[in-house]
């Protein structure tokens, strides 16, 4: 069975309890295998009043809480009676399974809020020499030295002012040679 993203809609303003309420409900009923992931859709929203930034977070869809789950009958049941919860959004009927998020929908509300890094093909080698892009080091070529390519950063010793300097570059700045 695989994991898909389904809508739960929830007593407006309870977004956050219901969040609580299932991941406790998760682990003590150990669902964890079945009922993975629990989000509130926020974004936060920038005011600035008598000269002063505030920052907050504005729920996305207010009502409306994502869930990550295998479907099953237990999986579904434990989620519909989650105190809060009314329902899934896309099920006709009090018994019948809902419908799943569509894989680009969900990219879509992570990756607006924050929570999915973007893609990036790494296509770069240690020892490789480079072109800095962008930047501070733009124009300047090095060879690279380290990558971690979780954070996608690469460690480039440049050449400048006659002796090699290791700079810390994003992979979205450097191009081969």
């Amino acid at each position: 069975m695989e994991k898909n993203w389904y809508v739960v809609h929830t007593y407006s303003g309870y977004e956050n309890k219901v969040k609580a309420n299932l991941e406790k409900r998760v682990e003590s009923m150990g669902m964890q295998d079945k009922i993975f992931r629990v989000v509130v859709p926020e974004e936060e929203e920038t005011d600035i009043k008598n000269g002063k930034k505030k920052v907050t977070k504005k729920k996305v869809f207010p009502g409306y809480v994502l869930v990550e789950i295998v479907m099953t009958d237990d999986s579904w049941y434990v989620v519909r009676n989650t105190p809060g919860v009314t329902g899934f959004v896309g099920s006709s009927g009090s018994g019948s399974k809902p419908t799943p998020l569509l894989d680009d929908e969900i990219a879509f509300i992570l990756k607006r809020m924050g929570m999915m890094e973007k893609q990036v093909e790494v296509d770069f080698d240690l020892k490789e020499s480079v072109k800095v892009t962008e930047g501070p080091f733009a124009n300047f070529t090095g060879h690279i030295v380290e990558m971690d390519k979780d954070k996608h950063k690469v460690k480039v010793l440049v050449n400048m002012f006659g002796r090699e300097t290791p700079v810390e570059l994003d992979f979205t700045q450097i191009e081969k040679l």
